[in-house]
């Protein structure tokens, strides 16, 4: 059954608390879903309520797989919503910094960043927001969830060959902008450290040691600090961004975002600025700087973990 039944009014199928049940089980898959089609938390959330609602509304006694049924549905929901973003949308997406998820070691289980990040890093997202939306549907359900192009065509509208094509332009984008496979985590970690240790004290050469010739800065300062937005290509034209570290100069809380290392800048017990890394072999390729007060305020990063932030030697 595919989702052209979701405007039916339910009738013989499960009660509604066994259906909440059977939905809560698929949740974490479905913000999974929606976090990759659309680079945004509170959109997610959004697509995954629209999905309960039709799903309540829908006599599902006959779908042998729910979960399926459940994954074209958001899909629908994502893409009809990628379309109105599209047709709405001001801020260039040179610049866009998508929602990180962001965990705190140390800080409770991190199992819902897990299911939301796992294969899935801010860099992947950019490139993500770049596709059409019919390409980033298609790539999202078959290359990462796994769904058959024949479903994704009734979504989309679209026979199973040209759907086919649709997912293969995306995936070339993809691979083209791979950085590529970076070390371990804990030398990842020591390698933004340095980073942040090298911009702290000034240090020219010591930046230009682990930024990558190639490097680029991504800043996204929202609505309230769009002054701040910018693209930068190449280490020597991001290490002369001095005025972007200098949040970063105050007391920082070591992070992970998106499953690779990340910092946050704190002032008088408020985060204020994201910076994430994305290394390749033993260099830094990417830089993706959040400081759009609205979406750093909504991380939230427990109190606790914020009181924890030091301050540079």
């Amino acid at each position: 059954m595919d989702d052209s039944t979701v405007e039916r009014t339910g009738g013989g199928g499960p009660g509604t608390d066994a259906l909440a049940r059977r939905f809560d089980a698929d949740r974490g898959h479905l913000r999974a879903v929606a976090y990759r089609m659309l680079g945004s938390l509170g959109e997610a959330e959004d697509a995954v309520q629209e999905t309960w609602f039709k799903l309540s509304r829908t006599d599902v006694s006959g779908v042998a797989n729910l979960t399926g049924w459940l994954t074209t549905v958001i899909g629908r929901v994502c893409l009809d919503m990628l379309r109105s973003r599209g047709s709405r949308r001001e801020d260039p997406l040179d610049h866009f910094v998508p929602d990180p998820v962001v965990h705190v070691p140390g800080a409770g289980d991190p199992e819902h960043a897990a299911e939301l990040t796992e294969s899935v890093g801010l860099a992947l997202l950019v490139v993500l927001e770049t596709l059409a939306p019919a390409e980033r549907l298609a790539f999202v359900l078959h290359d990462m969830f796994a769904v058959p192009f024949d479903e994704i065509a009734r979504i989309v509208d679209r026979t199973p060959a040209a759907t086919r094509q649709l997912a293969s332009r995306a995936r070339r984008r993809v691979q083209d902008a791979d950085p590529g496979p970076g070390p371990d985590a804990r030398r990842q970690r020591e390698i933004a450290d340095a980073f942040l240790a090298a911009s702290q004290g000034g240090d020219f050469e010591g930046l230009l040691a682990v930024l990558d010739p190639d490097a680029v800065l991504r800043a996204d300062g929202g609505v309230l600090l769009a002054g701040t937005s910018k693209l930068v290509h190449g280490a020597e034209a991001i290490i002369r961004q001095a005025v972007m570290y200098a949040s970063f100069r105050k007391a920082s809380l070591p992070i992970v975002a998106n499953g690779l290392p990340a910092v946050l800048s704190v002032v008088d017990g408020r985060p204020t600025a994201l910076m994430a890394f994305t290394i390749a072999g033993d260099r830094i390729v990417q830089l993706h700087v959040l400081a759009d007060p609205e979406r750093i305020a909504a991380l939230g990063i427990p109190q606790e973990a914020l009181d924890r932030a030091v301050y540079p030697d």
